[in-house]
């Protein structure tokens, strides 16, 4: 179990860490804009995959390894930032199942896995959340005890925080698509999304 003096630190630090802007939130806003709220939970799920797994993989000393390893984080990040500079464009130009229709005879939305694989990528190909989670975990770690079971605990801690911000992103990108997405404004909307989408791609293979 975590203490309670524990939680009363680790809790602020990490809800102020993620209600920061980042490259997660900034797609969850995106995706909220777009896609709706209720099909950017998909997204959610991935980005919340992928974060579980880098604590851990953090917390575990494994994220050492993984950071002495720069040609792998390379290829994640200039292959997961080229796919999200490629949803991008498309949004932009108010094409593809990522954008909102213009109209009313248009296909189905963007795919659930897609949307799962966009979050999973983004949060899995940043080396600064790796280094972000060697540095939070390891003083909250008590090494006279059970690791796994801090880890567990600690994990389970941040992705309910992580969940909530997100939600909150999604929720304000929805906001936003009530107030652009008029028929007249939607082309707008979808270039704003789209820009931001091309500056999270941008982000994730040059940061």
């Amino acid at each position: 179990m975590i203490s309670l003096s524990l939680l009363s630190v680790f809790v602020p630090t990490f809800l102020l860490v993620s209600l920061t802007p980042g490259m997660c939130m900034t797609l969850a806003m995106v995706l909220g804009m777009t896609q709706g709220v209720r099909r950017t939970l998909w997204m959610m799920a991935g980005e919340l995959l992928g974060v579980g797994l880098v604590a851990f993989a953090a917390g575990a000393g494994v994220a050492a390894l993984m950071l002495r390893l720069p040609e792998l984080f390379a290829l994640f990040k200039w292959l997961g930032g080229a796919y999200l500079v490629y949803l991008g464009v498309m949004m932009w130009r108010s094409r593809g199942r990522m954008a909102i229709p213009l109209t009313q005879d248009v296909g189905p939305p963007a795919a659930r896995g897609q949307l799962a694989l966009q979050g999973l990528i983004t949060a899995v190909a940043n080396p600064k959340g790796w280094a972000f989670f060697m540095v939070l975990l390891p003083p909250f770690l008590d090494a006279s005890r059970p690791l796994v079971s801090q880890l567990l605990a600690l994990i389970a801690v941040i992705l309910s925080i992580e969940f909530l911000c997100l939600l909150l992103y999604a929720s304000g990108g929805r906001t936003l698509r009530r107030l652009l997405g008029h028929s007249d404004n939607v082309r707008l909307l979808n270039r704003l999304a789209g820009t931001l989408m091309i500056g999270v791609g941008f982000w994730l293979a040059l940061g």
